[in-house]
C-alpha cells in the first residue's frame, strides 16, 4: 500500500480535510432520481441569531447518523438544510447593535430597520450554519433555504390569503402573552415557565346586602382592578347560596356578579376565583360563557391604564404593593401565605409575561386540528418513543386559536390593508389601487408580521417548492423523519403536522423521533444564567467532532434526557486512538502482500468466529437503527471493536503471523480476515464517527472513492458460523479463567506455565487440541496439553472450573512458594501496624470528640479495608504452609 496512516490520530488535521473533500465531491447533494427510493430529512431550521449549543449538536448528529446510514443503503438520501428568521431574535440583537451606536429603533425607521437586517443577516446568519459543518453534518447545502427566501415568503403569502378566504384567519379581541419589554405579542413556545416563590392574598369581598363577605385567594392583586366576577363550583355546596348574587369589588367599589362554572377547583384555594377575563386565558373563556366584560387594566409597558383609577400610571408592582397595603389597612386583607408557582417569562428578555386581551390576528384551530389527530390514531404518523403520543393529543384536543401576529418589523408583514379614510380592511396580496367602500387612493398595510412559527410550520414542504408543483416536491415529498427535542412538540411538531394536511393533504412526515435534554454533570439543565453551558466547537478542539459524537449518541435513549461528562468525551477520543492503532497495525502488515481471499476450508477457528461475529452484529445494528435505537446501536459496534476485534481477535491474529508454529499462508488468511472485519466494521461505525473510518477506509481501500458512498453491511449467510462462535466463547471462558487466577496470585504474564485442559468429552478434547496454539499467548503458556484425564498433573496444581472443561496449572510454576511466604508476612506486618493505628485513633475519646464527622467516618473505612484484606492474607498465608 502506498498510503500510510500517521503515526498518531490528529482529528484537527483529518476533519477539516475530509470534510472539504465530501462537499467538493458533492456526496451530501440530492437530485429527482426515480430509479432509487427517496429518503428525506428535514433539518429544524436554527435561528440565524444562533451559536452552536449542545442541544444543536445532539439533535443534528442524531439526523446525521440517520441519513449517512439510509445513504449507504443505497437510499437518495436528502437532508434538508436551512435557517430560520427568528423575528424577535434578531429584531433585539439589531436593537441593542443600534443602541451602541446611540440609535432608536424609532428614529431610523422601518424600512432603514430592515435593511440592517438583512446587513445583519449576511453578516452573521451563515455563523452555525459553518458551526454544524464541523459537526460533520452531511446536509444538502447546495439546497440551503431560509424562512424570509422568496420562495418561503410566497408560500407564507399563500397559506395566509388561502386561510383568510376559507374564513380560518381573523383578526379578533382574545387572550395573548404579552411582553412588555419588547412590546409585542409572543408565542407559547417563547413563554419560560419558572418556579418562583410569590404569595398568596387572602381578600374579602363583601357580599351587596349582607353584612358577610366571602374571601379570595390570588397571586396578582393589581389584577383585580379588573375583576369583572367571582366564580364558584355549581357542586361546592359552601356557596351554592351566593351564585346569582353579587359582591362589592374592594378598593374599587363595584358590584360584580357571583357565577356557577365547573371550571373552579373547589379543593384548590378558599374555592371562590376572581375572575378577570383581560388579563388571563382560563377566565377568559369563563368571561364569555357568561357574558362577562373585559376591562383590560394594563398599558403595553405593564403600568396601570386609565381603568385602574387612581393606580393609574403605576408600574404593575409598584400598583401591587399600594393595593396590598390599602386592603389591610381597610382590614380587608385576611392573611398572606408564601406560595411556590410557574410564572411565565419570555425566553428573550427574561420579563414576567403579562396575559391580555388584544386585538390581534388568529387561526382558527378546531378544523384543523382534527386531520392531525387523526394521523396518529391511524398510524400514519408515529412518535418514537410513544408516550410522547398522549402529550400530542392532549395538545391537539385542547388547542386554543392561534395567535399569529407579532408587533414586529423583522419577519413576514401581515398582507392586510387598511383604508385611511374609512378604515375599510383588504386582504390581498398587493395594496389595492383603491378602497373598495370609499374609493379613496390611499391605503396603509398592517404593521405587524408574522409569528415565525407560521413560516416553519411549512418547512417540511416549502423548502422542496411549494405552492409551485415542483419535481423535488413530488418526488421527496412526505418526508420521513423529524428529529427533534420534546420541548417543541406543540409549538412545531403540531403546527407542521396540521398545516401538512391543509396545504398537500398529507403528513409532512412518518415519524417524529424525539430526544431529550444535554444536561450537565449534575443533571441541571444547560443556561447562561447558571454559567454551565458547554461549547461544542470547544469539545471539538480538544478532542475532535467524532469523539463528541460518539459521546452524544452513546446510551442514548429517545425522548430521555443525558448528562455531559468530559470524562466520557475522552472515553470517546481513547476509542478512536484504539480504532486508529489497531487500523494501523493491520495496513503495517498487509503493506506489499497480495492476499487472495481464502477458500471456507481455510480459516481458522477465530477466524470463522469473527466472520460470524461482524455478521450478526451487521444484522443487530441494522434491526437497532430502523428501530431509531442508535445509542444501542452505537453501543454494539463500540463494543465489537474494543472487545472481540481489537482485544481478542488481533491478539489471537498476532500469534499466527509471528509464531513459527504457523506457515506463511495461515498469516495471510489472518490477514485477509483482519481487512475484511476491519471494513465491515469501519462501514457500521461510520453514521456515528464519520471522518476516522473515512480516513481510515480510504487508506486502507485507495482504489475506493468514501466510505460514505460504499455499500452497508447486510448479513451473509455463508458467514453464519454458530458452532465457531460456541467454539470460541469456550476458549475465552478458558483464557478468562486463567488471566484471573494470574491476576489473583500477583504472577505476571512473562511467566511462562504448563496448561492443561481436562475434559472426558472427545469432541470438546479434539475442539480445544485445534485451537490451543492460537491462544496459547493470551495466557502466557509455554505448553497446552490437552487430555481426558487427570495423568501427569501434580495434586497442588490450581484448578479453574469453565463449562467446557476443567484448567489445571501446576502450582510450582505460578509462585515461588517462599518468595511468596515472605511477600506475605511482610503484608501482613504493614497490615498489623495500620490497623493498631486505626483502632487507636479509633478509641482515642479526645479525637472522637473534636474530629469532624466526615473524618471519623473516613478511618472508619479504613478500618474495615484493613481488616478485610488481613483476612485475605491470613487465608493465603495458611494456604502456603
Amino acid at each position: 500500500m502506498s498510503k500510510e496512516l500517521s503515526k498518531t490520530y490528529d482529528p484537527r488535521d483529518i476533519e477539516p480535510r475530509l470534510y472539504e473533500k465530501w462537499e467538493t465531491r458533492k456526496y451530501f447533494h440530492a437530485e429527482v432520481d426515480r430509479s432509487k427510493k427517496p429518503f428525506t430529512i428535514v433539518m429544524p431550521p436554527p435561528n440565524i441569531t444562533g451559536q452552536l449549543h449542545m442541544g444543536h449538536a445532539l439533535d443534528n448528529t442524531l439526523q446525521d447518523i440517520l441519513i449517512r446510514y439510509k445513504r449507504m443503503q443505497g437510499y437518495n438520501a436528502l437532508w434538508q438544510p436551512g435557517c430560520d428568521h427568528a423575528s424577535i431574535a434578531t429584531e433585539v440583537k439589531i436593537t441593542e447593535q443600534l443602541k451602541k451606536e446611540g440609535i432608536d429603533k424609532e428614529d431610523l425607521g422601518r424600512e432603514k430597520f430592515l435593511e440592517r437586517a438583512w446587513q445583519w443577516k449576511e453578516e452573521y446568519g451563515g455563523r452555525i450554519v459553518s458551526q454544524l459543518k464541523k459537526m460533520g453534518s452531511s446536509a444538502d447545502w447546495d439546497r440551503e433555504r431560509f424562512t424570509m427566501d422568496e420562495g418561503c415568503s410566497k408560500a407564507v403569502e399563500e397559506v395566509f390569503l388561502k386561510f383568510y378566504d376559507e374564513g380560518l384567519i381573523y383578526k379578533g379581541n382574545r387572550i395573548v402573552n404579552w411582553c412588555p419589554v419588547c412590546q409585542t405579542t409572543i408565542s407559547d413556545a417563547e413563554v419560560e415557565h419558572e418556579e418562583q416563590t410569590g404569595h398568596f392574598w387572602h381578600i374579602k369581598y363583601p357580599i351587596v346586602g349582607s353584612d358577610d363577605f366571602v374571601t379570595v385567594a390570588t397571586t396578582r392583586p393589581e389584577t383585580m382592578l379588573g375583576d369583572t366576577a367571582l366564580a364558584v363550583h355549581p357542586d361546592d355546596e359552601r356557596y351554592s347560596h351566593l351564585i346569582g348574587r353579587s359582591v362589592i369589588l374592594p378598593l374599587v367599589n363595584r358590584e360584580i356578579p357571583v357565577v356557577a362554572d365547573s371550571y373552579v377547583d373547589r379543593e384548590f384555594g378558599t374555592g371562590v376565583v376572581k375572575i378577570t377575563p383581560a388579563h388571563d386565558p382560563n377566565d377568559f373563556e369563563v368571561g364569555k360563557r357568561h357574558d362577562l366584560p373585559v376591562i383590560n387594566v394594563l398599558n403595553d409597558d405593564a403600568t396601570i391604564n386609565e381603568n385602574g383609577g387612581k393606580y393609574a400610571g403605576m408600574e404593575r408592582y409598584e400598583a401591587r404593593k399600594l393595593i396590598v397595603r390599602e386592603l389591610e389597612e381597610q382590614g380587608l386583607l385576611v392573611k398572606v401565605e408564601e406560595h411556590v408557582h410557574n410564572v411565565g417569562t419570555h425566553d428573550r428578555c427574561g420579563t414576567t409575561v403579562e396575559p391580555m386581551v388584544k386585538q390581534q390576528w388568529f387561526v382558527k384551530m378546531e378544523e384543523l386540528a382534527k386531520p392531525a389527530i387523526e394521523a396518529l390514531k391511524t398510524g400514519d404518523l408515529q412518535f418514537v418513543p410513544d408516550r410522547f403520543d398522549k402529550i400530542y393529543l392532549h395538545w391537539l384536543e385542547n388547542i386554543r386559536d392561534w395567535c399569529i401576529s407579532r408587533q414586529l418589523w423583522w419577519g413576514h408583514r401581515i398582507p392586510a390593508y387598511y383604508c385611511d379614510q374609512c378604515g375599510e380592511m383588504v386582504v390581498a396580496k398587493e395594496a389595492p389601487e383603491a378602497c373598495p367602500k370609499c374609493g379613496c387612493t390611499h391605503m396603509t398595510q398592517d404593521p405587524d408580521t408574522l409569528d415565525t412559527w407560521f413560516s416553519s410550520a411549512l418547512w417540511p414542504f416549502s423548502t422542496l417548492g411549494w405552492p409551485e408543483k415542483t419535481e423535488d416536491l413530488d418526488y421527496f415529498y412526505p418526508t420521513d423523519v423529524l428529529v427533534t427535542g420534546y420541548d417543541i412538540i406543540f409549538f412545531w411538531v403540531v403546527r407542521m403536522v396540521f398545516s401538512g394536511y391543509a396545504h398537500t393533504g398529507k403528513s409532512p412526515f412518518h415519524t417524529v423521533l424525539i430526544h431529550g435534554l444535554v444536561r450537565d454533570s449534575n443533571g441541571r439543565k444547560m443556561s447562561k444564567s447558571l454559567g454551565n453551558g458547554i461549547d461544542p466547537l470547544e469539545v471539538i478542539d480538544k478532542f475532535g467532532a467524532d469523539a463528541l459524537r460518539l459521546t452524544l449518541v452513546t446510551g442514548n435513549a429517545p425522548g430521555n434526557d443525558m448528562r455531559f461528562y468530559w470524562e466520557r468525551v475522552e472515553s470517546s477520543r481513547n476509542f478512536a486512538n484504539k480504532l486508529w492503532n489497531a487500523a494501523r497495525f493491520i495496513m503495517m502488515n498487509l503493506e506489499d502482500r497480495d492476499i487472495e481471499t481464502p477458500e471456507d476450508f481455510h480459516l481458522k477457528l477465530a477466524d470463522r468466529w469473527i466472520l460470524s461475529k461482524v455478521n450478526t452484529l451487521a444484522k443487530e445494528v441494522t434491526d437497532n437503527m430502523d428501530r431509531y435505537e442508535l445509542g444501542i446501536a452505537v453501543q454494539k459496534v463500540y463494543d465489537f471493536i474494543w472487545d472481540e476485534f481489537c482485544d481478542w481477535y488481533i491478539e489471537i491474529a498476532k500469534y499466527r503471523m509471528y509464531s513459527r508454529e504457523y506457515d506463511e499462508d495461515s498469516a495471510d488468511y489472518a490477514l485477509w480476515t483482519l481487512k475484511t472485519v476491519l471494513t465491515q466494521a469501519l462501514k457500521l461505525l461510520h453514521p456515528f464517527m464519520p471522518f476516522i473510518t473515512e480516513e481510515i477506509f480510504c487508506t486502507l481501500h485507495p482504489d475506493q472513492e468514501s466510505i460514505m458512498i460504499s455499500d452497508w453491511p447486510v448479513y451473509q449467510e455463508c458467514w453464519n458460523y454458530a458452532i465457531a462462535e460456541e467454539m470460541m466463547d469456550a476458549v475465552k471462558d478458558v483464557v478468562r479463567g486463567i488471566r484471573n487466577v494470574r491476576a489473583d496470585m500477583n504472577v505476571p504474564m512473562k511467566k511462562k506455565v504448563r496448561v492443561f485442559i481436562v475434559s472426558d468429552n472427545r469432541g470438546t478434547c479434539e475442539m480445544f487440541e485445534t485451537v490451543k496454539n492460537s491462544f496459547k499467548i493470551l495466557v502466557g503458556a509455554s505448553k497446552i496439553r490437552v487430555q481426558t484425564d487427570k495423568k501427569g498433573i501434580g495434586e497442588d496444581a490450581v484448578s479453574i472450573v469453565t463449562p467446557k472443561a476443567t484448567i489445571y496449572m501446576p502450582l510450582e510454576e505460578l509462585v515461588d512458594k517462599e518468595k511468596e511466604k515472605a511477600r506475605l508476612t511482610k503484608e501482613m506486618e504493614r497490615l498489623e501496624k495500620e490497623l493498631a493505628r486505626v483502632k487507636g485513633m479509633l478509641s482515642n475519646a479526645n479525637f472522637l470528640s473534636k474530629a469532624p464527622a466526615h473524618k471519623i467516618k473516613e478511618e472508619e473505612e479504613k478500618l474495615s479495608k484493613y481488616a478485610q484484606m488481613m483476612e485475605q492474607v491470613m487465608e493465603r498465608l495458611a494456604f502456603w504452609k
